[in-house]
């Protein structure tokens, strides 16, 4: 691990706009970069873990309906497509 004074070097160069972690381009600090480096689909993946496969797949339904006009469900309703939402709930463990 790097030392503290390396990361605050690294943290104040990425303040700049400086690329200091491989894949942590746009990060506007070291933190920021890190997290980018780790990938994008985390967070999707860990809604994924929390709502269960059929949950995610049911979301995914309702966002592809959505236009610039109307949300996902608004279409849904007006189309006479049926979105199980009780798929939603998070599970427990």
């Amino acid at each position: 691990m790097a030392s503290e004074q390396k990361k605050e070097e690294l943290d104040a160069r990425a303040r700049q706009g400086e690329t200091v972690i491989p894949g942590g381009t746009g990060g506007k600090s070291l933190e920021a970069q890190e997290h980018l480096a780790e990938g994008r689909s985390r967070g999707g993946q860990t809604r994924k873990e929390q709502i269960g496969h059929e949950g995610y797949q049911e979301m995914g339904r309702k966002g592809g309906l959505s236009t610039t006009d109307k949300s996902g469900g608004e279409r849904a309703a007006e189309e006479g497509i049926e979105i199980d939402e009780s798929k939603y709930k998070t599970r427990s463990s």
